[in-house]
């Protein structure tokens, strides 16, 4: 009797140990802000050799997690960008989406999405310091911290050995800091067809958690399935819903070709599109927390049918 008791208690030890492995941790969350967000990578502008090397970083993650590529050369999606607001030399650069796949062989894919690119130097227009240009704009939480989310995701669901109801894809959107232009490139070309896609999540800046407002999750009026799937989602990390599916950030190309969306956001704060968007500032529990409500929902979502478009008024 003494050791089928001993026997049961290291199986629960195993199990409990292999969820504690696979669920998003903010070690990994960390590691991956603090490579993407370096002063090495001098801000991730688009067209820089920096962005070219986010973007190998993320396919490299997508690789180990043994996803398929789903780009149109390879993991990549290569588009042209332009610089719009304010007047440069090289007003056209060439720019990618990273994609990969998780074939589970259903009928119907979820999207994840993150955008990778950030201000570079601050010779992209969007900056809010005084004198940006020559300042290495971080970005940390925009959105060094969505990717970190999104690389944690695929390699939750890729790792997790149950084979989902649906298929996943996994996007990391270029140039989205000169107007969401991967993703509406994306929607314009998709590498699979749109009528297959159940539902997009969106994170963008889900790094600077607080406990007072807590993380705002958007597009709760793009299909009347949502009030179902987060009714019992219960998490220590603090959330409200928005109804919204429009906005500016890459979820909004998906909602205008009528899918429903989910948008994580942590709210705007003093460093936001400033060099001083820092990876020392983010709270990596709090981004670990928002994850596991993300995952929460997503299960709960892929229990249903596919999900029904409704408009937002």
């Amino acid at each position: 009797m003494k050791s089928l008791t001993s026997f049961i208690f290291l199986m629960a030890l195993s199990v409990t140990s292999f969820a504690q492995s696979i669920n998003p941790s903010p070690e990994r969350i960390s590691s991956h802000i603090s490579k993407l967000a370096s002063d090495k990578m001098k801000g991730r502008g688009t067209g820089s050799k920096e962005n070219e090397k986010a973007a190998r970083y993320v396919a490299k993650a997508f690789k180990k997690y043994h996803l398929q590529p789903k780009g149109t050369e390879g993991f990549y999606q290569p588009f042209t960008a332009r610089v719009r607001r304010i007047v440069v030399p090289d007003s056209v650069r060439k720019a990618k989406n990273v994609i990969g796949f998780l074939d589970n062989g259903a009928d119907y894919t979820i999207v994840i999405g993150a955008h990778f690119d950030h201000l570079g130097m601050g010779t992209q227009g969007s900056s809010k310091a005084e004198k940006p240009e020559g300042q290495i704009h971080n970005g940390a939480d925009d959105n060094a911290s969505g990717v970190a989310g999104l690389l944690e995701l695929a390699r939750y669901f890729s790792t997790n050995n149950v084979k989902e109801a649906y298929n996943f894809l996994f996007i990391a959107f270029g140039a989205e800091e000169l107007g969401l232009i991967g993703s509406r490139y994306f929607v314009n070309n998709p590498t699979l067809p749109l009528e297959k896609i159940n539902f997009m999540t969106n994170m963008d800046m889900i790094g600077r958690y607080d406990a007072n407002r807590g993380v705002g999750i958007g597009g709760f009026g793009t299909s009347e399935e949502w009030p179902v799937i987060f009714k019992d989602v219960k998490s220590d990390t603090k959330f409200f819903t928005d109804k919204a599916g429009s906005g500016g950030s890459d979820h909004g190309s998906f909602y205008a070709k009528q899918i429903p969306v989910l948008f994580f956001h942590t709210g705007g704060h003093d460093d936001y599109h400033k060099p001083t968007d820092d990876i020392e500032k983010i709270d990596l529990k709090a981004e670990a927390g928002i994850l596991g409500i993300e995952i929460m929902l997503i299960e709960n979502a892929m229990k249903l049918p596919k999900l029904k478009f409704t408009e937002v008024k």
